[in-house]
């Protein structure tokens, strides 16, 4: 049971399935429809769960080289057990969905088969497969948006999402060069080096860190947003940028995906306050 819930990484889970219910939360208005919003979020969790374990399937070769104590790479689960695994994951995501509505049946749908071409084929063109993610994640925010009936309201977060997630996986890339070159991935970073990688890094967080402001500016989110973004969202960017520009080695590049990936869910608590 617990190789089973490494293979799924419940970390990224727990957050896809946090950030349905924060997406609908400051979408809704007086009323929030909590069960509808609860099928929801279990049906992207379900679908994340499954697209993480689809990913390890395919990258095997890659993963003996970048992350060797996974499941599948040190024999506690089986190949076919794991894929068994994915289509339960998928079947169950898909009865959820379609209890709640068409277009949530729909979105869900696609996102399933948007991770398995991005598993199977998508990850191999070059800085696409980072968007395709990224574009998913920002899309939990979407779906739980339009559970809560406005989808609109949740622009703003789907955004963060986007482009924390975009940055996140190109910081993945650079630690995983050795094992992607040796499978035949050719990502950004293994082609063109880890210092041009990090010049994107570099404009799209300075970019993220300007957006910021934007939903204060504009009187989208309150005082409580604004002081929780500027005391420890936006620190903890530059801190990353900063450590990523001084130490470069795959034991760091590790950590800042860490530590991006709980920037995130600050910055959800930060649009949660300012609601």
């Amino acid at each position: 049971m617990i190789n089973y819930l490494k293979l799924i990484r419940p970390l990224n889970c727990l957050i896809t399935f946090i950030s349905v219910f924060v997406a609908a939360f400051i979408s809704v208005g007086e009323y929030l429809p909590f069960n509808t919003v609860l099928y929801a979020a279990l049906s992207a969790a379900l679908v994340a769960a499954a697209g993480n374990v689809i990913n390890d399937y395919f990258d095997v070769e890659i993963d003996k080289i970048a992350h060797p104590d996974r499941p599948l790479i040190n024999g506690k689960i089986s190949k076919k057990n794991a894929l068994i695994f994915y289509f339960f994951l998928n079947l169950a995501s898909l009865i959820i969905s379609y209890f709640i509505s068409t277009i949530a049946f729909g979105i869900v749908l696609l996102s399933i088969i948007l991770l398995l071409l991005y598993s199977y084929s998508l990850k191999k063109i070059i800085l696409f497969s980072n968007y395709i993610i990224a574009w998913l994640t920002g899309m939990v925010f979407i779906y739980g948006g339009l559970v809560a009936g406005n989808a609109a309201a949740a622009v703003i977060p789907a955004l963060f999402a986007f482009l924390i997630n975009f940055i996140r996986e190109i910081l993945k890339d650079m630690q995983d060069i050795k094992g992607d070159l040796t499978a035949g991935v050719v990502t950004f970073p293994a082609k063109y080096g880890s210092d041009k990688a990090q010049i994107i890094i570099i404009a799209l967080t300075l970019i993220l860190i300007l957006l910021t402001f934007h939903p204060f500016i504009f009187s989208y989110y309150k005082i409580e947003y604004f002081v929780f973004v500027m005391g420890v969202v936006n620190p903890l960017l530059v801190y990353f940028l900063k450590s990523i520009n001084s130490n470069k080695s795959e034991k760091n590049l590790s950590r800042m995906s860490i530590l991006l990936k709980l920037n995130m869910v600050f910055g959800l608590i930060a649009i949660y306050l300012g609601k």
